[in-house]
């Protein structure tokens, strides 16, 4: 739908929109225009006034205090001076001035990173599961080429289900193709650098109208057409200031679903967003063995997030003084009260320091309710740097992160130590399960895994990487459910097991995944095209009764799926199925899939 304007537009120049000193909008008329006097005279009147009008009034009542009158009765004077000191003091709310207090109501300021933290999007969700976020640097305004068709996440239903088309969606009303003389002008501003790119939202007020002019002008600033990346279709303002800057579109991606996933009694449909022919299909056969073999279970070990900043003394003897400080138990509560002041979710839970010459890298750990919480531990951290600055005041932070943490890098730190949540995720496949769904041997998967996944992944110095393909199911459940997709770095270290039982029946298989780093509110998960795959999967926004529990049950999801993917490409493998797999789903005519995915 296209975005809707807070305020009617008047015709834009492009030396206005330049011309920050005049402070110039696209806007309408601001509030500060109909004053006489340049803003900052008038910004130095109110001031006047306002400590004049204090001092008088002090005065005033100082001498009937004295006189025994009651402070009520007033004079003229004093109702003048009382109905001034109002007016002033709200005009000095802003500071700043008018203009600061209009934008400041009116729109965010592009020029602000102001994400909200993870602990406010989760309290916005505790009381309401559906925030509408404001209008920000977002791209949906469709461009002055023809109309694009809405871009549709199509979710394909894998076998055993025939496979399904996704349905034809009416399109939405396009970004005018005709452009108008004031959108000309803005265009000819930004490819003349006259006018910021990042500023469009702002000054336009209208979201989907700026990607379209930011679209336009990039294409004739590179001469290169953009016509394949889709505009109408997504909601612009809801990415402002929060998941994207500057944006000229969004990328199709489609949408399978897997299952169900039976884990720990109750059934999943997992989404997957991916491009990868084959995936869906084969962690949706997993799902299946593991469903005829009565469920997955799942234990939860840890639930903590992690950020370590690096910090530096005069001598290495200092810095040892501060880290046997913070590992002393005795000084724990008073270190974890300064930590915890900053949020009702971020609770303190240990800290781990290492030294590196006069070098301190502190490792703190905090668990985050349903969020993913880097910024909820950033700021508890932050909180302990400062109360630590009195007592080690030769203290110089280098660093709020120091690569300690570790955040989106593989590190063994997060292997042993552990990072968000870390899950372990098992099943007992039945003989007549591996070989009739899964098309090979118990003892066949059992050799197959101890020489590749173990073996074969120690000569090559693995780092968590102890498994099949983990990273794929992550991956596409991460960008599905609006996850960082950076963060499938150490949120796929994962080790597969399997070994026989029963006297060799039967299989047991089990994943161990001790860094699954997701959260259930914040970031990407509040779009609606991801907040529609957590809402499919029963984890939408924070839990009311528990919180954390949204969160907590999603990684264990992304674990159950993870082994149901390992167990299906394990068995591929050892069937000698990999390739003609592959053949069949990534190079299949478009006039086969169909016939192909249900037989």
């Amino acid at each position: 739908m296209e975005g809707t304007r807070r305020r009617s537009t008047k015709s834009i120049h492009s030396d206005k929109l330049v011309d920050h000193d005049e402070r110039s909008t696209v806007a309408g008329q601001k509030a500060s225009d109909a004053l006489p006097l340049p803003l900052y005279i008038t910004n130095a009147l109110f001031f006047t006034v306002f400590f004049s009008v204090v001092y008088f009034m002090l005065a005033r009542w100082r001498e009937k205090i004295r006189n025994s009158t009651p402070l009520h009765i007033l004079t003229f004077p004093e109702i003048v001076a009382i109905f001034a000191f109002i007016t002033s003091f709200i005009y000095m709310l802003g500071f700043f001035g008018i203009d600061f207090i209009q934008s400041l109501i009116l729109r965010p300021s592009p020029d602000v990173w102001g994400a909200q933290d993870d602990e406010e999007d989760e309290e916005d969700l505790l009381i309401e599961d559906a925030r509408k976020v404001p209008c920000g640097q977002a791209l949906d305004c469709a461009a002055p080429s023809p109309p694009l068709k809405l871009a549709v996440e199509p979710v394909v239903v894998v076998a055993p289900s025939p496979l399904l088309k996704p349905k034809a969606v009416d399109d939405e009303i396009p970004f005018p193709a005709t452009l108008t003389e004031e959108d000309e002008e803005i265009i000819s501003s930004v490819v003349a650098g006259r006018t910021p790119s990042y500023s469009l939202e702002s000054k336009l007020g209208d979201c989907k109208r700026a990607v379209a002019i930011r679209r336009e002008a990039l294409q004739r600033i590179t001469s290169k057409s953009l016509s394949g990346l889709p505009l109408d279709g997504l909601d612009y303002e809801s990415i402002l200031g929060q998941c994207c800057e500057m944006p000229i579109g969004y990328v199709q991606i489609p949408v399978g679903v897997a299952g169900p996933l039976l884990l720990d009694g109750k059934e999943y449909s997992v989404p997957m967003a991916t491009t990868e022919g084959c995936l869906v299909a084969s962690t949706n056969r997993g799902c299946k063995a593991i469903h005829l073999s009565g469920g997955a279970s799942s234990v939860l070990l840890r639930d903590a997030m992690t950020r370590a900043p690096v910090v530096r003394f005069g001598t290495a003897k200092r810095a040892a003084q501060l880290k046997l400080y913070l590992e002393d138990p005795a000084n724990f509560e008073v270190v974890s009260t300064a930590f915890n002041k900053s949020s009702r979710f971020g609770r303190l839970q240990n800290i781990k320091c290492a030294l590196a010459g006069k070098n301190l890298y502190m490792r703190f750990s905090c668990g985050t309710g349903d969020a993913m919480g880097m910024n909820m531990v950033s700021k508890g951290v932050q909180n302990v740097l400062d109360f630590l600055q009195s007592d080690f005041p030769d203290m110089d932070v280098l660093g709020i992160s120091g690569n300690y943490c570790s955040d989106k890098k593989p590190a063994a730190v997060n292997w042993i130590e552990g990072r968000g949540k870390s899950v372990v995720c098992e099943a007992i496949i039945k003989g007549d399960v591996v070989r009739k769904v899964l098309k090979t041997k118990v003892e066949t998967l059992v050799e197959l895994n101890m020489l590749k996944n173990l073996t074969g992944s120690a000569m090559a110095g693995a780092l968590g990487g102890f498994n099949a393909h983990a990273s794929n199911i992550v991956s596409a459940i991460f960008i599905a459910t609006g996850q960082d997709p950076a963060q499938n770095i150490e949120s796929s270290h994962c080790i597969t097991m399997m070994e026989p039982l029963n006297g060799g029946e039967d299989l047991h298989v089990s994943v161990t995944m001790p860094s699954i780093e997701v959260g259930t509110v914040g970031g990407g998960t509040q779009l609606a095209s991801q907040s529609a795959c957590l809402n499919l999967l029963g984890v939408k926004g924070a839990c009311r009764e528990t919180p954390g529990a949204n969160a907590r049950l999603l990684a264990t999801i992304v674990a159950g799926s993870v082994l149901a993917g390992e167990l299906s490409l394990m068995s591929a493998i050892a069937a000698g199925q990999l390739v003609q797999s592959h053949m069949q789903y990534n190079r299949a005519n478009k006039d086969n899939v169909a016939a192909k995915v249900s037989s």
